[in-house]
């Protein structure tokens, strides 16, 4: 059980917007969930998500002991680029979430996982056996997953000291200044809403370079090389710089992005936004070293074909366009 005091000369506002501010782990549609299953009282009665605070109200928060999901392995094709006794590199397909949630249960790289290979690593808690880092569900590429702990924790390391190389290929909107740059800005989650990261100097510390490989009408494709792995620290670093991913709803780049463009140039990237449902982001290769043999291993993949589709369609619009 959590109990908060209203703090003296608290302004009225909503219970439910009071304390997702005051408990950061607990967006606001959890909190308005625990509201309506009566978890949450005020001065020991039940209350509304529209309650306004008052100075010294006394409010109760019980948690309910989440139920232990059940992982089941499920018949859904990998794309495995390799694999040993000890590890597998998979190209992750966009769409595909990475290990089960709660609200996220099935058709997980974990279910496949546990269809495909008997035995994973068992480092991190049970929902994600193997997982030693972690694609978005709409970001496409590869990612490396541990079959044994000893495999596992010498992974795990060599991100930590940042010794695994991994390349990414994004197409941001508009032209960049520079042609090549490094980012190096704290992230943090937004307490306004917990699915973002925001630009924090209170957050963990997040280095992204990149390098610009083609200028397009209204858009660039960018090399990116992490040197962090903050969760959607290329989205979020991207957008602070005014050049969002195309297509990612979450941080401006589907159409807040064209609503300053020129009548012509906003049906371009109209049609634009019709090819890339999902942000247009792929981990083009993983470099690392062979936790057991020690050999250095390299991987690259190719442009997803939706990704391969849109650039080939932005060439063919550039006739008449001059960088």
């Amino acid at each position: 059980m959590i109990e908060i005091i209203v703090p003296q000369n608290k302004q009225k506002e909503r219970i439910d917007k009071f304390l997702t501010h005051e408990l950061s782990d607990f967006s606001r549609s959890r909190i308005q969930q625990l509201i309506d299953e009566e978890k949450i009282t005020i001065n020991g009665f039940p209350t509304k998500a529209n309650h306004r605070v008052k100075t010294s109200e006394l409010i109760r928060i019980v948690i309910p002991t989440p139920k232990k999901l059940e992982l089941l392995p499920q018949n859904i094709p990998l794309k495995i680029v390799f694999e040993d006794t000890h590890l597998i590199v998979v190209n992750k397909e966009a769409g595909m979430v990475v290990h089960p949630a709660f609200g996220n249960y099935s058709g997980t790289l974990v279910n496949a996982l546990l269809y495909y290979c008997k035995n994973l690593s068992s480092v991190n808690d049970y929902l994600r056996p193997g997982i030693v880092h972690r694609l978005d569900k709409d970001t496409s590429g590869l990612l490396v997953v541990a079959k044994d702990d000893v495999t596992h924790r010498r992974l795990a390391e060599q991100f930590m000291n940042r010794t695994i190389k991994r390349e990414y290929l994004t197409i941001v909107w508009g032209l960049m200044k520079e042609e090549s740059g490094r980012i190096e800005m704290c992230l943090a989650r937004s307490r306004k809403d917990r699915t973002k990261m925001i630009i924090q100097s209170e957050g963990k510390l997040a280095i992204t370079n990149y390098q610009v490989l083609e200028d397009h009408r209204i858009c660039s494709l960018l090399k990116i090389k992490l040197e962090t792995g903050r969760t959607h620290q290329i989205r979020a670093h991207m957008s602070h710089l005014g050049h969002p991913v195309v297509g990612d709803p979450t941080y401006g780049g589907r159409h807040k992005s064209i609503l300053g463009l020129s009548q012509k140039d906003r049906r371009y990237g109209i049609q634009m936004l019709k090819m890339m449902p999902r942000q247009a982001l792929h981990a083009r290769c993983i470099g690392f070293i062979h936790p057991i043999s020690q050999k250095w291993l390299y991987f690259e993949s190719e442009l997803p074909n939706d990704m391969e589709a849109l650039l080939k369609w932005i060439k063919s619009n550039d006739v008449n366009f001059q960088a």
